[in-house]
């Protein structure tokens, strides 16, 4: 244990592995600790769930566009394709947390409904909670017995993660009552302003928007709204509105039968060679090859929509090889001993 929290199992840079992100059923519970030198860029999405839980005393949470504040032992949950991104404050020290990505079936026979019900949880809006001291202790008894499995690694550890976690699903949803987490307002009033803009764009992006309707709609000047929008999101606004496109177009063609033209209309493209050219320069083959290809859950094309596969932006290991983590600390060692 180290001194990111007495009561929390914790070993940075630990993991813990149940088959691979692309087995129907698969855990990766990594134990990082994050700085603001790692903050993302922009809001990323991957297709299997995330569970977030703050170790550390605060941090932010931008979701689908909206900025939500964290505080220690805050849970996150996130459902497929849900854009986020997590933000660490500006010179404070590193922030301790722990994400667990997976993926568990819920067609079995039995269970299917059961199995469905528990993950209603993840339709919580935000789908985040923050419970009192009593349920909090028993959600981090639950994280140690996996900690100590992962850990020892005895006959059958994986058929006893699985179990660990199913019950903390559980505890979730049977307390989901005791949840007393309430949105802050930011206190930087511009920023907040920004959030309600990405959180609007989020919800409107099948519409017409233009820089000067949106900034007309926020009583600002469209100059003003260009330059803060940039600073906060890290994006120019047509970029930001661009990748919300992309986002659900990509979803409209995995899992609807929808004509490709209908697709370029509902997700607020102004034309069909415009669709082709926005989604080509964002994820490598246009819209027609990326629903051909067999292999797109993979995350081969969704890559280039997941800042977290960008060895600059130092991924968690929930979403790199060995190989790519150990590249990225290589990277991180030798820029901090060429700043010093």
């Amino acid at each position: 244990m180290e001194q990111w929290d007495k009561r929390l199992l914790f070993r940075q840079d630990f993991s813990i592995t149940v088959n691979n992100d692309r087995s129907p059923l698969f855990y990766v519970f990594d134990y990082g600790v994050r700085s603001d030198s790692m903050n993302m860029e922009f809001q990323h999405f991957h297709d299997f769930y995330e569970l977030f839980f703050l170790v550390d005393d605060h941090a932010s949470h931008i979701i689908e566009g909206e900025y939500f504040s964290l505080q220690r032992y805050d849970l996150v949950l996130l459902k497929p394709s849900c854009l986020h991104m997590t933000m660490y404050p500006k010179g404070e020290n590193p922030k301790a947390r722990l994400i667990v990505a997976f993926r568990i079936p819920v067609e079995m026979p039995g269970l299917e409904r059961q199995l469905k019900r528990l993950f209603t949880i993840f339709e919580q809006q935000p789908p985040i909670f923050r419970f009192p001291l009593e349920i909090q202790m028993k959600i981090v008894d639950l994280f140690n017995a996996i900690y100590i499995l992962g850990n020892e690694l005895r006959v059958g550890y994986e058929l006893m993660i699985h179990n660990k976690f199913l019950e903390l699903l559980w505890l979730l949803c049977v307390n989901r009552k005791a949840n007393t987490y309430t949105k802050q307002e930011i206190t930087d009033s511009i920023t907040q302003k920004i959030y309600e803009v990405t959180s609007y764009l989020h919800t409107h992006f099948s519409e017409e928007l233009r820089l000067q309707h949106v900034a007309d709609y926020f009583t600002v000047s469209s100059f003003y709204l260009s330059h803060q929008f940039k600073r906060v999101t890290g994006l120019n606004f047509v970029s930001y509105l661009q990748q919300i496109r992309v986002k659900n177009a990509q979803q409209l063609l995995l899992y609807t039968s929808l004509k490709i033209k209908d697709i370029c209309e509902q997700c607020g493209f102004s034309s069909f060679s415009q669709f082709n050219r926005v989604f080509s320069k964002f994820c490598s083959v246009t819209p027609s090859e990326f629903r051909r290809n067999s292999d797109h859950r993979s995350e081969k094309l969704l890559r280039s929509l997941d800042p977290e596969r960008n060895t600059d932006a130092t991924p968690s290991k929930a979403l790199q090889s060995e190989d790519e983590y150990r590249a990225v600390k290589k990277k991180e060692l030798l820029t901090t001993e060429t700043v010093r």
